[in-house]
């Protein structure tokens, strides 16, 4: 029987539980209560769960003044779950300001999230230029919650455009937020807040009831 302690029981610094896998079931239930496996390569799985929780509202995304020519000329182009595999390990592999070269996306943690995209449940966003993908990210939609995992860059404020133009997609789809995890200052410049736990599991209870969108969302991207 898949478990997972209640969210409230999270110690102070987030974590909730350690061991059990990464099976597309256990990924399922925890998603759907707020919950996220994150660790490094030789450690146990372990599950986390914040307080606060940092979050950006699709219908709140702030674009700079810098951002607007990428929008307004087409700069880029976006594409939805067209290379997945390809996202995923960029996301492995580009280096991030203080990261120290390591990454949590481990081997394991590509193959369970594989799977979850074969079913339908996680997402890729592909960000182009001159037919080369340049940034991207992926994440984890179930109900009306797209929980983000991870983005990459190859080129300045590419990730910031995928990201822009996913929250456009989501408020067109009646999504309620994004799921940032944990504030960055990346993505506080893009108008990410804190919600409190008790808030923030207020609005998953109520998304258990929500339909879940399945399947390649690459359709929506000539609506964008």
């Amino acid at each position: 029987m898949l478990y997972f302690p209640h969210p409230t029981q999270a110690l102070s610094d987030g974590i909730l539980a350690v061991g059990g896998d990464l099976s597309a079931q256990r990924l399922k239930l925890a998603y759907q209560w707020g919950i996220f496996p994150w660790f490094n390569e030789d450690d146990p799985i372990v599950w986390w769960s914040p307080d606060p929780r940092f979050v950006l509202y699709p219908d709140q995304i702030k674009i700079s003044k810098s951002m607007r020519p990428y929008l307004n000329q087409n700069k880029f182009e976006i594409t939805f779950d067209q290379c997945f595999e390809e996202v995923i390990r960029h996301c492995q592999t580009t280096p991030r300001v203080g990261q120290g070269g390591e990454t949590w996306i481990t081997e394991d943690m590509i193959a369970a999230y594989k799977n979850l995209h074969h079913q339908g449940l996680c997402h890729s966003v592909e960000v182009w230029e001159d037919h080369q993908l340049v940034g991207g990210l992926y994440g984890v939609a179930l109900g009306k919650v797209f929980a983000g995992e991870s983005m990459f860059a190859l080129k300045s404020n590419a990730s910031k455009f995928a990201l822009i133009k996913l929250s456009m997609l989501l408020k067109k789809l009646g999504f309620w937020l994004i799921d940032c995890q944990i504030e960055n200052p990346h993505l506080k410049s893009l108008g990410g807040q804190d919600l409190d736990r008790d808030s923030y599991l207020t609005l998953l209870r109520k998304n258990i009831f929500e339909e879940t969108l399945s399947g390649s969302w690459s359709k929506f991207a000539k609506d964008l």
